[in-house]
This record gives structure tokens, C-alpha cells and sequence, in this order.
């Protein structure tokens, strides 16, 4: 299993308990109001559970697996010889939309017979990685094709304490917020979120964001609209490389009409910037309807009560009089978010790399640091689109003197981002530049950026104070404090880890602590933002990473991912799915991607968080009017 996924589906517990139909229930005593003593050891072991002890049922065909990764803790919650556990199976189609859910069930399916502390014991087996886990029971025959969830009921003294069901985050590949790397300036090698691992390396130079209203029933944009635009930009040493358009339509008239009229005016905004520059734009459109900002408009105006309503009901009002007196709002939603990537224009692109390098070698020799600085940039470009291998810097001859500093730190830091194998070469050549500029703080910082990533992979011993000191340290040659509380918020996940790894859950919390109250020094990325988040939720604080993303979840640009994430995050929650602001989230993460949003409601085993979620009846009614046809 990946490190970086939670090990283990995490529990949620359901306190009201009414039977909903007669069943075998195998002798299990349901207290009443002497619940409290009955349950009083079971209690207090959950009480005195660390939250980095997780559990969850584990499938494999027909069997069922309690898995655990503590054994210590499972000892102690299995300690009587009537203390066990049971397996409650739910089947999804009880939530059909039209089914009646009554209240909340204390045996929701098909109850199996408890295993007791003996035989849960006895059979507890390692699986792996810190993991174990104990056979507790067979999926029937009637069930085995259904689409299914398992609850876990706890027993203490044959008395039913606990109730959980489980549901499930989805999971990315994550790292260390990027440090960057110092070439000219610092350069960000910015990772895009992806559901599957990319090891293209992405180097950019510049990036824009910035808003272009859209006019009611205009379609078409031109250069005399794009011009002014253009010129703000002031492209004299870039051109645009990449551009994102996120359109959006106001929510009034036809879906699919809005959509294509959206397309079309984002289509003709790429055509109109195409026009003003030779490369080709590289571009990535998307559409969609403009419920966020409307649901948050109207709150505390007459027309509040909308947001009562369904897409369709709301949609259906929208006619005649009433769209005309909301136009004032209306016209706000219209609009596109462009994001430009930029990238240096290189006035050496034609010319081929032995070209390169000897009018390079050359600048060197007449002292030309500049233009050598250039030519480099022009090297590095090639390297990038793999025309040239790494091994071709070696063909330059650069005297070892403290006024090429700067070319020897761009070589090295270049090679580092390029490809990370080659970090611990790189470490030890940065170690050697510094004893030729002891007072660079570019080359400091970056040796400090590799030292960090080398400690993360086990690649170097490091002693934690003498690094922590190091970070510090770079303060008195002028690097940024953001730059600085960056390092140190990657100092502190990495220890984080390596205090998990040792069970040390006292000063790993230290660890998030600092991290919690230290990332607002510094902009954040979207995957520095999901980075973060899973990092909070893996070591149990899923509380930080609701409070990390609440505010970037109301944003209509928020990232998809992230939107996702943080309803992964927050939909167990009975109260917020009961909050007008929460719904409005929802409406956006079904406008984004209605058919990602409708799987959350599958089974685990399926990639949901849990169709169990369908108890709530706001978010089943949500599912029945968006998700079944």
C-alpha cells in the first residue's frame, strides 16, 4: 500500500440506535440506560485510543477482515471472554430513492455472528507493514453480488457499546511543498494534481491569472477586445506557452446552450491572443454554469428563498420578469479565469547544441557573463526537451572562480530539478561551490532545498538540529522568510513522519502543530494545498484539513481535486450538509463534474466515500435529482 494513502479507512460512530426489523441477533444484549455502566471498559479503551490507531474491515472475495494497526490497543479492547466484535452488511439498494429510511437502524443488514476475544486473539495475524488482521465472518451467498458496506458492531461482556461505519478518502500522489530551486531567480518546478503519478518535469518560468467579463449574448471576442489585454502583459522577453480558460455562463436559459455559448467565447479569446505571437498556444478549455456565485448573491436579498430550491425549480423562475430584475447579479456570473503560463522567448533557438556551446565557451572567454547566462538558458531548453543529455554540461569550460558562481549553481540546481537521481551528486558539487563563494545565499539555499529532500528519501544522515539551524540561517543572506517557513514547514513533515514511524504521538503532534500555524506565512499551490491536506488527514487531523480547505472550497476556481478532497472531507458531517453555504458547495462540485460527484455515493469498494451517506435526506435527495435517471 502506498505510504501516502491512509492505511486504513477511517471510522465514524453513530450513536442513536432503533431496531428496525426482527433478526437473529445471536444473543447480543442491546443496553438501555445502564448503557453507561455496562460499557464502562470499552469506553474508556476508545477514550485512551491514540488517533493514529485505525481500523476498518478489509474483503477478499467472500471474507471478511478486521484489520488493526496496533496490536497493543486490540489487546486491550479484547480483554473479557464475552468481548468481541460483529459484522453488520448493509447492501445499498435500502437507499434506493424509493425507499423510506426509518431513523437509524441499530442492525441496518445482515447481521453475522460475533467473534469473541479467544478467537480474535488467536487468530490475530500480521499482514504487513505495522498491519494485522483477524477473519471474522463470510459474505452470504444472497449478498455476494451486491453492491455492499460493513459496519462493526463492539461487544463488551456480549453488550453492544459501539457502533461504527466507515467510509473512505480518496487519495494522490503527494510530497514536500516545492522549495524551488535558484537558476536566475527562483524557479518553482510546480507539480500538477493527477489522479496517476507523472515524472515529466515541468520547469516554468512565469505564470498570470486574471479575470475577462463576458458580455450578455456576445460570442465573439477579437483583437481590438484582447489587445489591451495583450499589452498589460508587456510580453517582451516571454510569449504565452499554455492558457486555461475556465468559463462560466450565469445559470438562467438552457444547459446546454450555456455551455456552447461559454466554449465559443473561451475558443475565441485563445484565437484572439494567438493572433499576436508566432508559437502556438497551447490551450484547455472548460465550461460551465455560475451557481456558485449566484446561491452566494442572493443570500440577503429577496430572493434568499431560491436557494431552497432545486437546479430545475430555480432554473424554471428564471423566466421573464424575475431574470430581468436579477441581471444586476446575473451579469456578474458571466465571465472567464485565464491562467497564462509564460515562458522565456530564447533568441538562440535555432541554433544546435554544439552551436551553443561554443559561442558559450566563448562569452566565458571574453568575460561576457550575461550573454554566457543567456546561452545557458538556451542549453537548459534543449535539456528540458531531452535533445541533450545532462552529460553535455561537462563540455563547458568555466574557470573554477568566485565570478562564475552563478553559472556553476545554475548547472548544478538545473541537474537536481531535472532529475531527482541525481540529487546526491549534485548535494556534494554545491558543497564544493560553497567553499568558492562562502557568502552566496543562492547557493546556500539550494544545498539546504536538496539536504531537505535527501533526508526525506534516508539518502544522508542528518543531525535535526544542526539542519533546523541551517534553515534559520539562511535569513542572514537575505532569503525571504516565506522562503525560509517553507523549509521549515518540510523540516517538520518529514520529522512528523519519522516520529509516526516510532510511535512517538506526543511530539509528532508538535510536529503538526508547527505545521498548522506556520503555512499561512506563505503562498500556497493547489497541490500544496491537497499535499498538506492528506498529510493532515494522514496522520489523523482531518479537523486541519477541513479548516485548510473551507475557504478555497467557496471559490468558483477552486481546483476540482481539491473541491472533491474537501467533500471527502466533510460529508459524514450531519451539520454542514444542513448549512445553505455547504449546499452551495455541493451545487459547484456538481456543476464541475456531476459524474465524480454521484461517486461518492458508491460503495467503498467502488471508490465512494460511503453510500451510507444516503441516511442524510438532504444529500439523498440531492443524489435521487442529480444521479438516477
Amino acid at each position: 500500500m502506498n505510504k501516502y494513502s491512509l492505511p486504513l479507512v477511517i471510522s465514524l460512530l453513530i450513536f442513536n440506535f432503533t431496531i428496525l426489523k426482527a433478526q437473529n441477533t445471536f444473543g447480543i444484549v442491546f443496553p438501555g440506560n445502564d448503557r453507561d455502566q455496562k460499557c464502562q471498559q470499552c469506553f474508556q479503551t476508545f477514550n485512551q485510543k491514540p488517533k493514529e490507531v485505525l481500523f476498518s474491515i478489509v474483503r477478499e472475495q467472500s471474507n471478511l477482515y478486521f484489520q488493526v494497526n496496533d496490536k497493543v490497543w486490540f489487546n486491550k479492547l479484547f480483554k473479557n471472554p464475552k468481548d468481541g466484535l460483529a459484522i453488520d452488511i448493509v447492501s445499498k439498494e435500502i437507499y434506493g430513492c424509493d425507499e423510506i429510511i426509518i431513523g437509524n437502524p441499530q442492525i441496518k443488514g445482515e447481521l453475522l455472528q460475533p467473534i469473541f476475544t479467544s478467537k480474535l486473539k488467536s487468530n490475530l495475524k500480521s499482514s504487513g507493514d505495522n498491519l494485522f488482521r483477524v477473519h471474522v465472518g463470510n459474505i452470504p451467498n444472497t449478498l455476494l453480488n451486491k453492491e455492499l458496506e460493513f459496519n462493526i458492531l463492539f461487544l463488551s461482556n456480549n453488550n453492544l457499546c459501539r457502533y461504527y461505519w466507515i467510509y473512505h478518502l480518496e487519495s494522490y500522489p503527494w510530497d514536500l511543498l516545492d522549495m524551488g530551486m535558484y537558476l536566475d531567480s527562483l524557479t518553482y518546478n510546480p507539480k500538477q494534481i493527477k489522479t496517476i503519478s507523472d515524472d515529466e518535469v515541468v520547469i516554468r518560468n512565469k505564470t498570470l491569472k486574471f479575470k475577462i467579463p463576458f458580455q450578455k449574448n456576445k460570442a465573439e471576442y477579437s483583437q481590438v477586445d484582447i489587445k489591451p489585454i495583450y499589452d498589460s502583459l508587456r510580453l517582451t522577453n516571454y510569449y504565452i506557452k499554455a492558457i486555461k480558460i475556465k468559463a462560466y455562463s450565469s445559470i438562467e436559459g438552457s444547459l446546454e446552450r450555456n455551455i456552447k455559448l461559454q466554449e465559443s467565447r473561451a475558443k475565441s479569446i485563445v484565437l484572439a491572443l494567438q493572433s499576436f505571437q508566432k508559437p502556438t498556444i497551447q490551450t484547455e478549455v472548460s465550461s460551465s454554469e455560475n451557481w456558485v456565485e449566484f446561491l452566494n448573491d442572493i443570500k440577503g436579498t429577496k430572493h434568499e428563498n431560491l436557494k431552497a430550491l432545486s437546479k430545475n425549480q430555480i432554473k424554471g423562475k428564471l423566466n421573464g420578469a424575475l431574470s430581468e430584475e436579477l441581471e444586476p447579479i446575473l451579469k456578474n456570473h458571466r465571465k472567464a479565469v485565464l491562467e497564462l503560463e509564460l515562458e522565456r522567448i530564447d533568441k538562440y533557438v535555432n541554433m544546435s547544441a554544439d552551436e551553443l556551446m561554443g559561442k558559450f565557451n566563448a562569452s566565458i572567454k571574453l568575460g561576457d557573463i550575461n550573454e554566457a547566462l543567456e546561452i545557458q538558458n538556451s542549453i537548459f531548453e534543449k535539456m528540458k526537451t531531452k535533445e541533450i543529455k545532462p552529460d553535455f554540461l561537462k563540455k563547458m569550460e568555466v574557470p573554477k572562480q568566485s565570478k562564475f558562481v552563478k553559472i556553476f549553481n545554475k548547472n548544478s540546481a538545473f541537474r537536481a530539478a531535472l532529475d531527482i537521481r541525481l540529487s546526491l551528486i549534485v548535494y556534494n558539487e554545491l558543497l564544493e561551490l560553497e567553499k568558492l563563494a562562502p557568502k552566496d545565499g543562492e547557493v546556500k539555499y539550494n544545498i539546504t532545498a536538496i539536504a531537505i529532500k535527501l533526508w526525506r528519501h534516508k539518502a544522508i544522515p542528518i543531525e535535526e538540529t544542526k539542519l533546523k539551524n541551517q534553515i534559520s540561517a539562511l535569513k542572514n543572506h537575505k532569503i525571504h522568510s516565506s522562503l525560509i517557513d517553507r523549509m521549515l514547514v518540510n523540516f517538520h513533515i518529514i520529522k512528523a513522519e519519522n516520529l509516526m514511524r516510532e510511535r512517538d504521538y506526543e511530539n509528532k503532534d508538535k510536529s503538526v502543530s508547527f505545521i498548522n500555524s506556520h503555512y499561512n506565512n506563505f503562498p500556497l499551490s493547489d497541490y500544496d494545498y491537497l499535499s498538506l491536506a492528506q498529510f493532515f488527514s494522514y496522520y489523523a487531523n482531518t479537523d486541519l484539513s477541513v479548516k485548510l480547505l473551507e475557504d478555497k472550497a467557496k471559490s468558483i476556481d477552486i481546483n476540482e481535486d481539491l473541491l472533491f478532497y474537501y467533500l471527502n472531507l466533510t460529508l459524514i458531517n450531519n451539520d454542514l450538509t444542513q448549512d445553505p453555504n455547504y449546499r452551495t458547495i455541493m451545487l459547484n462540485a456538481i456543476n464541475m463534474n456531476k459524474e465524480r460527484y454521484c461517486k461518492l455515493f458508491n460503495s467503498i469498494d467502488k471508490g465512494g466515500v460511503t453510500f451510507q451517506l444516503l441516511q442524510d435526506d438532504y444529500l439523498k435527495e440531492t443524489y435521487c435529482e442529480n444521479c438516477v435517471n
